[in-house]
C-alpha cells in the first residue's frame, strides 16, 4: 500500500475535520494529568490527596459510561462530542483560573474533576462510534491507524510540554492550554454534518436501549469473549506492569531506566501504527491476540532478570503487539456491530476495561507485599499468556475476517 493510500481517509472531508479535532483535544488531554498532579501537590503536598482527585474523575466516568453509550446512539454523535468538549473546556478553565489565582482548594478540584469524569463518560462512546459514519468501510483500518498514530505521538510529546509549562509558568497555565484545546476541538467538530438519527418510539426508554446494547454485547460471542479476556489482561497490565514495575525498577535499575522502558513501549506502538497504515490485516482478532501475547516477554524479563536493555527490547515488541490488537479491535467493532448500537457496544467494552484496572492495582499491590514483586510478576506473565490462549480457543475470535473478505467469499 502506497503512502497516498494510507492517508486516504484524510481526503474524506468529514473525517479530516474529525481528525483535526481529535488531534487538538488529545494534545491537551496528554498534558492534563501532569498539570492536575502538580496543581494538587502544590495545594496539599499529599500523594493521598492526588489519589482522591484521580478517583474523583474515574468513578463517575465508570458509573456513567453505559448512559453515555445510550446517549451517543440516540442523538447525533458529533453534537454529543461538541457539547462534551465545551463542558470539558469549561471545567478545565475553572480549575485553571482557581490554580492561577491561588484560590484553589482540594475539595474544589475534586468536585470539578468529578464533573470532568462524567463528561468523559459521554465523550468516549461518541468518539468511537462516529468513525464509521465519517469514512468509507474500505478505509476503516487506515482511519483507525491515523487516529492511533496521532494519539501515540502526542502521548510522547504532551507530557514533556506539560512539564515544561509547569516548571516555567505553573500548572494553572498548563490546564488553561488544555481548556483551550477542548474549545478549539468543539469548533472544528461544527464543520461535520451527519444525517439525523433515525429513532423509533420503542427506543425512547433508556432501560430498553441498555438492554438492546447488552443483547448485542452478549449476542456476539467474539465480543464478550475478548472483553472477558481483557478483564484479566488489563488487570495484569495495570497491576503487574504499572504498579509492581516501578517498585522493581526502584530497587534495581532506577526510575530513569524505567522511563526508558516505557518510552520504548510507546515507540513500538507508534511505529506499528505506521505499518498498520500500509499493511492490511485480514484476521484482525487473531492477529491482535497474537500481538497481545507478546506482552508476556517484558513481564518475564521484569520478573526473572530486570535489566534495562532487555526490558526495552521486550517493551518495544510488546507495544507493537498491543497496537496490532488496538487497530484490529476497532476495525472489527466498526465492521461487525450495527452503527445504531455501536456506541453502546463500546461502552460495555470500556466498562469491562476500566473496572479491571483499579482492581488489578489494588490486588497486585497486596500480592507483591505478601509474596515478592518479582515472583508475582512471573506468575502474572504465565496467567497473561494462558488467558490470551484461552481467548483464542474461541473459533469466533480465530476465524473473524474482514467484512469485505466475507462478502467476496459468498459471491
Amino acid at each position: 500500500m502506497k503512502l497516498a493510500d494510507a492517508l486516504a481517509p484524510l481526503r474524506e472531508p468529514r473525517f479530516a475535520w474529525y481528525y483535526a479535532a481529535r488531534v487538538v483535544s488529545t494534545s491537551g488531554s496528554t498534558m492534563a494529568p501532569i498539570a492536575v498532579a502538580f496543581a494538587v501537590l502544590a495545594i496539599s503536598d499529599s500523594a493521598m490527596a492526588l489519589g482522591v482527585v484521580l478517583a474523583a474523575r474515574t468513578i463517575p466516568m465508570v458509573l456513567f459510561l453505559l448512559i453515555g453509550g445510550v446517549v451517543s446512539d440516540r442523538f447525533s454523535r458529533t453534537a454529543v462530542m461538541q457539547t462534551a468538549n465545551l463542558l470539558s473546556a469549561a471545567t478545565q478553565a475553572v480549575v485553571a483560573a482557581l490554580v492561577i489565582t491561588g484560590t484553589a482548594e482540594l475539595w474544589m478540584i475534586v468536585v470539578i474533576e468529578a464533573l470532568n469524569g462524567t463528561v468523559a463518560a459521554f465523550t468516549m462512546p461518541a468518539m468511537e462510534g462516529v468513525v464509521p459514519q465519517l469514512v468509507r468501510r474500505s478505509l476503516l483500518q487506515q482511519a483507525n491507524a491515523l487516529l492511533s498514530f496521532s494519539r501515540a505521538g502526542l502521548a510522547i510529546v504532551g507530557p514533556t510540554v506539560a512539564a515544561l509549562l509547569v516548571a516555567t509558568v505553573g500548572p494553572g497555565w498548563a490546564l488553561a492550554v488544555d481548556a483551550l484545546t477542548w474549545f478549539v476541538a468543539s469548533l472544528l467538530l461544527r464543520r461535520i454534518t451527519l444525517p439525523p438519527r433515525q429513532r423509533s418510539v420503542e427506543s425512547d426508554s433508556m432501560v430498553r436501549e441498555l438492554r438492546e446494547g447488552w443483547s448485542v454485547f452478549t449476542g456476539n460471542t467474539w465480543l464478550w469473549v475478548v472483553v472477558a479476556g481483557f478483564a484479566v489482561l488489563n488487570g495484569i497490565h495495570a497491576g503487574a506492569w504499572f504498579t509492581l514495575g516501578p517498585a522493581i525498577a526502584e530497587n534495581s535499575f532506577g526510575p530513569r531506566g524505567w522511563g526508558l522502558v516505557l518510552s520504548a513501549e510507546s515507540t513500538g506502538l507508534l511505529l506499528m501504527t505506521v505499518v498498520m497504515m500500509k499493511v492490511r490485516i485480514n484476521r484482525p482478532l487473531l492477529s491482535g491476540m497474537i500481538g497481545m501475547l507478546l506482552f508476556t516477554v517484558p513481564l518475564f524479563v521484569l520478573g526473572l532478570d530486570p535489566q534495562v536493555l532487555p526490558l526495552m527490547v521486550g517493551a518495544f515488541v510488546a507495544g507493537a503487539g498491543v497496537e496490532v490488537f488496538s487497530i484490529g479491535w476497532s476495525v472489527t467493532m466498526q465492521e461487525n456491530i450495527d452503527e445504531s448500537v455501536l456506541s453502546r457496544a463500546y461502552s460495555y467494552d470500556a466498562l469491562g476495561s476500566f473496572v479491571a484496572m483499579p482492581v488489578g492495582q489494588v490486588l497486585f499491590g497486596v500480592l507483591g507485599e505478601a509474596y515478592g514483586a518479582r515472583s508475582v510478576i512471573v506468575t502474572a506473565a504465565v496467567v497473561y499468556g494462558l488467558t490470551v490462549l484461552l481467548v483464542l480457543t474461541s473459533r469466533s475470535v480465530r476465524d473473524m475476517r474482514r467484512a469485505d473478505d466475507r462478502t467476496a467469499a459468498t459471491v
